[in-house]
């Protein structure tokens, strides 16, 4: 309860712009009492994205532990469970826009770029692989990555943006499949030998 209320604060205001009074205040209880569980907000910023990381950590986990998937089977899995966990997330990915933007991220404890960079360079040798045995057209895989992280990622941060450009709710059922779909067109296309 506190790190859901910590998570969607922190989302809001970004590390700055909150205070452990309005955690505190969220949750329903004193300052004193969050004290008694988190011995600092860096504390409790740095637990939001240790829980957060965990969880996106057990369900590519689960994603990918499927004996004889590869190619564009494995491929489509992994897109479409990132692009549910960041749907079932939003919070989290405007939390992880502001660490990205920040020039200095002392108060997380940990950059989140080196966090990440192991699932990263898991990906790219998933690439290389598949694109040497000639399932997937022949790219550099780490561009490739970072083309489909942003294509992800930004559309999730940037959600109330694109509500009023496309005068429409983004993340309606309806607007998540058809988001999902058009990422699965954009990797076959690139990637189609």
């Amino acid at each position: 309860m506190i790190l859901a209320e910590a998570q969607r604060c922190f989302s809001e205001h970004g590390y700055d712009g909150t205070s452990l009074n309005d955690i505190a205040a969220g949750v329903g209880i004193r300052r004193a009492s969050l004290l008694h569980h988190f011995h600092a907000k860096e504390a409790i910023y740095q637990a939001v994205f240790e829980r957060a990381l965990s969880d996106w950590a057990v369900r590519i986990e689960q994603a990918i532990d499927v004996p004889g998937a590869e190619g564009w089977t494995y491929l489509d899995q992994v897109l479409t469970t990132a692009v549910r966990w960041f749907a079932e997330n939003p919070d989290f990915v405007r939390l992880a826009r502001f660490e990205s933007l920040a020039a200095a991220n002392d108060h997380l404890g940990f950059n989140l770029g080196e966090a990440l960079r192991p699932w990263f360079q898991q990906a790219v040798d998933y690439f290389d692989r598949e694109m040497g045995a000639g399932r997937f057209r022949k790219q550099d895989p780490e561009q490739l990555i970072i083309t489909g992280y942003g294509a992800i990622l930004n559309y999730f941060s940037d959600a109330h943006f694109l509500e009023g450009l496309l005068d429409r709710d983004p993340m309606t059922e309806e607007a998540l499949e058809t988001r999902v779909e058009h990422i699965r067109t954009f990797f076959r296309s690139a990637l189609e030998p």
